[in-house]
């Protein structure tokens, strides 16, 4: 006959309930609550005061085919160039600034362009334009991490009604999906582009 001690048999019992209730809780998975949102979140630092978010980075195939994209159909502005002969690279900053603005020394127009907010830092790898092979992972194929950017419009269906006219590639349409009246479209390389109205989002 074998003896299981009181303390050893409750805490086996313990572990048994708790490995039920994570089973049962993975088949009801839930997001947080407003409520546990907010606990996880503390007054910032006072030292971060000046800190802004100011870049999103990601690789381009060809600048010929992405800065035109982003200027002549998002309506962006190349903000600033950076080459590195060295490492055969170049960084192309696009923004929404006027570029009237835009020092015309260039250690001053680096500076100017790295302080504004929300910019996306275009990185060129040279040669990558001539590989027909070359293509970079976007995020939303598997393994999924990195999803899009977004762009918020006054109109979305008439931005789309201007997208289709330059022959710009979906995703989703506004009237498509789940949440009516946003849009997602490709850029050159198959990055994902949220196109979205806050007043629209706010009543979704």
């Amino acid at each position: 006959m074998v003896r299981v001690s009181a303390g050893r048999f409750f805490l086996t019992s313990c572990v048994s309930l708790l490995r039920r209730s994570a089973i049962s809780r993975m088949g009801e998975a839930q997001g947080l609550t407003d409520k546990e949102a907010k606990e996880l979140l503390k007054l910032p630092d006072a030292e971060t005061k000046d800190f802004i978010f100011q870049q999103t980075m990601y690789r381009i195939k060809d600048p010929r085919a992405s800065i035109p994209f982003y200027n002549e159909v998002l309506g962006m502005n190349l903000l600033c160039k950076l080459d590195f002969p060295e490492a055969q690279f170049s960084l192309y900053f696009m923004g929404y600034e006027n570029i009237s603005n835009q020092p015309a020394d260039k250690k001053q127009c680096i500076q100017w362009a790295m302080s504004r907010k929300a910019t996306l830092e275009l990185t060129h790898n040279w040669g990558t334009e001539s590989d027909p092979d070359q293509k970079y992972h976007t995020g939303n194929t598997e393994p999924r991490g990195y999803g899009h950017i977004g762009i918020m419009v006054p109109d979305v269906e008439k931005a789309c009604e201007r997208f289709d006219k330059l022959g710009v590639e979906y995703i989703k349409r506004p009237e498509e999906g789940r949440m009516k009246g946003l849009a997602f479209i490709k850029d050159p390389d198959g990055y994902w582009i949220e196109i979205f109205n806050a007043t629209k989002v706010a009543g979704v």
